[in-house]
């Protein structure tokens, strides 16, 4: 399983835990990252995920983030075919970053981008991406209800 996850997913456990909701995804991340960590998915990374990480003002959150963000095995550079890509969900509404990690996914042949950006999902479910794009808690209940 290849799995690229946006900067949202990496700040999930350093969130405020007392939320359900925040809990659950904060877990679903951790949960996700170890399977990673143990070769059994490829958590992918990109220069999207290193810059926008190096931006958070926060030192002590980014230091928690970059340790987190060690698990990813297989770097994806930002290349002029990915920021063309990245134009055309601009286009349909949506973030630069955001349009960035999208495209990314595609060309890195992830089977899965994961967010915890209800905003996102619901335009990139309107959009002509090819990479399918979940919430963590939801697609991890999905991939292992069988184990």
């Amino acid at each position: 399983m290849r799995v690229y996850m946006d900067v949202c997913c990496y700040s999930r456990p350093f969130d405020d835990l007392t939320q359900s909701r925040v809990y659950l995804e904060a877990e679903a991340v951790l949960s996700i990252m170890s399977r990673c960590e143990s070769e059994e998915w490829v958590l992918l990374s990109s220069g999207a995920i290193d810059f926008e990480i190096s931006m958070i003002p926060d030192a002590e959150l980014q230091e928690k983030i970059n340790a987190l963000y060690l698990t990813a095995s297989e770097h994806h550079n930002i290349t002029n075919e990915l920021v063309d890509r990245a134009k055309e969900f601009h286009a349909r509404g949506l973030g630069d970053f955001d349009s960035l990690h999208i495209a990314i996914a595609e060309s890195a042949k992830a089977d899965i981008m994961l967010t915890t950006d209800d905003k996102l999902y619901k335009r990139v479910q309107k959009s002509n991406a090819k990479i399918k794009v979940a919430n963590p808690v939801t697609w991890l209940m999905e991939v292992t209800n069988d184990e």
